[in-house]
């Protein structure tokens, strides 16, 4: 912890970081105002009842913990920046599918900003379908006379919701550009971070209850440690495949030779399987708010402390898991990368031999990630099961918030190892 407040006064002495740090947090306070403005129309108190303890199952408590409360509290950041993480997971999809942008991916920084384009232009139709998602759920909560004065509500909810959306990806790229850390993450992490107050009044509340929660309350506490040490144990953990190059004389110089790694992080896919999985495991739930089907036996059983909802998000943690990994790693396109630079693993031929290696050693390394993330999702759910504390989404929020919080410090680390300032991560 010394060496944590030391990095953050020895970034505060340079002019440039002082400014990205203050630029920052300038831009976390004006999402955290816009996370208070409502959205006209809509009555808050009504709309507590989609994420209430009872409803948590459901995707509306889910997205209540990324925004913060926001969509609670029915604000204009009530959509979150979840229109652009959807957005930006469809485009990745279609470079693969569609041959033009694939080659827009591979044209450099030019390639990179057309394809940010199409991400925004996508994301804003999202969030126009989101948001009237939103409007059908809320519909009993917005009181109208008229026809007429219906449609119009109805066109001003979704524009501001979609609006919020869009101010919250400017936002995000503004820290992108101008401040530290990934600004989309840095928004998600500011949301989840203001709730911790009201965690600490429900812990404190089940604290006052006595009886056995003498022995729950201070477990959690246990638990939440004992994972977050994990997940940054895991977040740093990777396998680093050797690779000699080949010496070759070009002219009178001699190149190659040298010896480096390929490093395959054990949790490459970072917390994108569990918001996946959380959103395809939810829809049950989901149906069950929308259209007051509470008695249905077959929704029951997808409750949030139910053993099939854990199961069956456990294996889609897992499923997901793989899935992204494919996406963004190519075996083979990594072994002829190795094969025209003349370079090699040890022991292993280069071409088909050297791919088949690095894909049995990523899907092996990607089931320790896979199996990690899904017990960490689900540990708290069976926790809430038995102890009926509501912490179903414990996990994902821990994981969300180290994981952002150690890449952020990461960053600020490499900029000021560039200055010879030391830091925590030394």
């Amino acid at each position: 912890m010394q060496k944590f407040f030391e990095t953050i006064r020895n970034a505060f002495a340079l002019p440039d970081l002082r400014k990205k740090l203050l630029y920052t947090l300038l831009i976390i306070i004006i999402f955290r105002i816009g996370a208070a403005i409502p959205v006209p129309f809509i009555d808050p108190a009504s709309l507590k009842a989609l994420v209430s303890p009872t409803n948590a199952g459901g995707i509306f408590g889910y997205i209540d913990v990324l925004t913060g409360g926001a969509f609670s509290k029915a604000t204009i950041f009530a959509m979150s920046v979840t229109p652009y993480i959807n957005a930006s997971i469809i485009i990745q999809l279609l470079t693969i599918a569609i041959p033009a942008l694939e080659r827009l991916q591979k044209e450099g920084e030019v390639g990179r900003k057309k394809i940010a384009q199409i991400t925004r232009y996508v994301t804003v139709i999202l969030g126009v379908m989101q948001g009237l998602f939103y409007y059908i759920a809320l519909h009993n909560t917005v009181i109208s006379t008229n026809i007429f004065e219906s449609i119009w509500k109805a066109i001003v909810i979704i524009a501001v919701f979609t609006a919020g959306t869009a101010l919250m990806m400017w936002l995000g790229e503004q820290i992108n550009e101008k401040g530290i850390g990934n600004g989309i993450s840095i928004l998600l992490f500011a949301g989840i971070i203001s709730r911790v107050p009201a965690a600490w009044g429900y812990l404190g509340s089940l604290w006052t209850l006595g009886g056995k929660n003498y022995v729950i309350v201070p477990a959690i506490l246990v638990l939440v440690i004992v994972v977050v040490a994990a997940i940054v144990f895991m977040n740093n953990a990777e396998r680093r495949i050797p690779v000699q190059y080949a010496k070759r004389v070009v002219g009178r110089k001699m190149y190659g030779g040298q010896s480096t790694f390929i490093p395959i992080k054990v949790t490459m896919s970072g917390v994108m399987p569990i918001i996946f999985a959380s959103s395809i495991v939810a829809i049950p739930g989901t149906i069950t708010q929308l259209f007051g089907l509470q008695n249905n036996w077959f929704l029951k059983i997808f409750n949030y402390t139910g053993w099939v909802y854990a199961i069956i998000y456990f294996v889609l943690i897992i499923g997901f898991n793989y899935f992204y990994v494919n996406i963004q790693y190519n075996p083979h396109e990594i072994a002829n990368n190795l094969k025209k630079n003349n370079g090699g693993i040890p022991g292993i031929r280069p071409g088909k031999p050297t791919s088949d290696f690095i894909k049995r050693l990523l899907y092996r390394i990607t089931l320790i990630g896979a199996l990690f993330l899904g017990v960490i999702a689900i540990m708290p759910i069976l926790l809430s099961a038995t102890t009926g504390a509501n912490i179903a989404l414990g996990g994902t929020t821990l994981l969300i918030v180290v994981g952002v919080a150690l890449d952020t410090m990461r960053q600020l680390e490499s900029q000021m190892m560039m200055r010879h300032y030391k830091g925590f991560l030394e």
